[in-house]
């Protein structure tokens, strides 16, 4: 079963898996905050085996049969806001006072830093890491690292070792990141010159590619970590 803790709230039309904790004072299938919102069916669906710390939030859906997903395995730590609509696949970490946009998605054992926060309609990639206090208005790739604002800093080699997979990927990772980011072209071009490449056939590369051809809201800039400087107030 799952455990709920004391003032924790599940609101709605919450379906809800096994082995799912609820932290104090946190709320499930809350109204979304939308001012369209007119009362509609909408709900939340959560998976398995999640951790919701205190005071944690997910909003239900704002349109007619539609719902906030989170799959199995994610980790919502304290304070941390799922808004209307995201979707939050497998293993998904969000730290302390993350706060995510209506109709979000993060992929795959992606793991966001504390105070995060991630605009509207955004998709993060399949084991990409945002650094805390990162500003995400366009898409991050998969395995990206990203910090500032809508800067991508390198890959997350420490996830991609720890998810097993080996050195031929992530060697070809390397490659078509530095293509992708540093090689001169313009999305469509480099995009192209991948899928010609050498590591066409790597499944690490081909995710890469197949999730920057579907944005919708641009890829974040490549910046090199030498040429980072920390904003003054």
């Amino acid at each position: 079963g799952c455990v709920i803790g004391p003032r924790a709230i599940l609101d709605g039309r919450v379906k809800m898996g096994m082995k799912n904790r609820i932290g104090v004072g946190a709320v499930i299938g809350g109204e979304p905050q939308d001012i369209s919102y007119a009362g509609a069916k909408t709900g939340v669906e959560v998976g398995d085996g999640n951790i919701f710390r205190e005071y944690v939030t997910v909003h239900r859906g704002t349109k007619d049969g539609t719902s906030t997903v989170i799959g199995s395995g994610c980790f919502l730590m304290v304070g941390a806001h799922v808004a209307h609509n995201c979707r939050l696949a497998d293993g998904v970490v969000l730290v302390n006072g993350v706060m995510l946009a209506g109709y979000v998605e993060v992929e795959e054992k992606a793991f966001l830093g504390g105070a995060v926060v991630v605009h509207q309609f955004v998709r993060i990639g399949k084991l990409a890491m945002v650094r805390g206090q990162t500003r995400i208005g366009m898409d991050l790739p998969p395995y990206c690292m990203a910090v500032a604002t809508n800067a991508v800093c390198g890959l997350n080699l420490v996830g991609i070792r720890r998810a097993g997979i080996g050195v031929e990927g992530r060697k070809a990772l390397e490659r078509v990141y530095e293509e992708f980011f540093f090689g001169g072209k313009n999305r469509v071009q480099a995009l192209e010159a991948i899928r010609l490449g050498k590591d066409a056939q790597s499944p690490e590369v081909n995710e890469f590619c197949d999730f920057i051809e579907k944005t919708k809201r641009g890829i974040c800039h490549g910046v090199r970590a030498g040429d980072l400087r920390e904003e003054k107030n």
